[in-house]
């Protein structure tokens, strides 16, 4: 594994696959602002990478991806500190909301508050069967804050209420009976299932990928008119890529065979 930083390994297939593994952050991968700066200084460097067609996002070990922000820091905080730590984790969550390519979130364990909102970021979320969620922030005397404002967008108005709320935690049947995560690890294990998840978006072609995940990121913030006329410019750019020309072609050559 190459270290981008003491937080932050990499490794890359000839696929063009990466796997940003968070390192150095304890048993269950916590978020204190060292481990937070680290991670998105990170995906800020492979984000320059153009031959990334994917970046599968894991923790060290199997007990969560990211366990959640460190209560032991924020404990110490005051309202300046406080904005200070929570604004360092928004711009993290938008370094991978940003990230030019699909972004799969692997899902051991324990997915809590912070982490859960980074998770929320990515593209895609595929937990392992005896994953637990939850936004305990209210127990501990503060909002939950930052993206969990995507939560409603994911799960609904009365679902993300539930979660914020309540504090409850939810396994991996209900969080993906409400669309919380994307895919339920089987028997095989998490990471068949996470390559089952790259598998799909190999087979995409992946200047069209890259396009279409930052028309959906804009869909998310403007108003319905206004998101199909951005589409017009974005589809015809699209054959400035060649793309079209070249998988359409061949997708006739092979009906015409056939």
């Amino acid at each position: 594994m190459d270290m981008l930083n003491p937080y932050c390994g990499v490794e890359r297939d000839a696929r063009g696959v990466a796997r940003l593994t968070i390192c150095n952050a304890g048993s269950l991968n916590i978020f204190n602002s060292t481990v937070i700066a680290g991670v998105r200084s990170g995906l800020e460097t492979l984000a320059k990478e153009l031959d990334i067609r994917a970046l599968v996002i894991t923790g060290q070990g199997d007990k969560s991806m990211i366990g959640g922000a460190d209560i032991k820091e924020m404990a110490t905080l005051d309202q300046k500190s406080a904005e200070r730590f929570i604004t360092g984790l928004r711009d993290l969550c938008e370094a991978v909301r940003a990230f030019p390519n699909p972004t799969i979130a692997r899902m051991p364990g324990w997915c809590l508050g912070g982490g859960l909102e980074f998770a929320a970021a990515c593209d895609f979320r595929v937990a392992a069967a005896d994953a637990k969620f939850a936004m305990p922030e209210v127990k501990v005397g503060i909002p939950s804050v930052i993206h969990a404002a995507l939560l409603p967008r994911l799960i609904g108005w009365g679902r993300a209420r539930w979660l914020v709320m309540t504090a409850a935690t939810i396994d991996a049947p209900t969080a993906l009976a409400w669309g919380l995560v994307d895919v339920v690890a089987g028997e095989a294990g998490l990471d068949p299932a996470v390559e089952g998840v790259v598998g799909m978006l190999l087979e995409c072609a992946p200047q069209a990928l890259r396009a279409q995940k930052a028309l959906l990121r804009q869909w998310e913030e403007l108003p319905l008119k206004e998101s199909v006329d951005l589409s017009i410019g974005v589809f015809g750019q699209s054959y400035l890529t060649g793309e079209p020309q070249r998988l359409m072609q061949a997708f006739a050559a092979r009906k015409t065979k056939a």
